[in-house]
């Protein structure tokens, strides 16, 4: 028995994951809906730069 056409892979889950805590955003809960869209429940809020002046985008490394 075929159980059809896969709407999402494991990768996109990982990445998803992934992008969520490097905006750090602590993930609580994922879940992967029945037409391949992935829901993520965050804990807390992304963290808040100390100095609102300081760009990330800018800093070299």
């Amino acid at each position: 028995m075929s159980r059809g056409p896969q709407s999402f892979r494991q990768g996109d889950v990982t990445k998803a994951l992934k992008a969520a805590e490097k905006a750090g955003f602590k993930v609580q809960r994922a879940e992967v809906r029945k037409d391949g869209s992935i829901l993520l429940d965050f804990d807390s809020p992304a963290k808040k730069p100390d100095d609102p002046n300081v760009n990330e985008w800018d800093a070299v490394k």
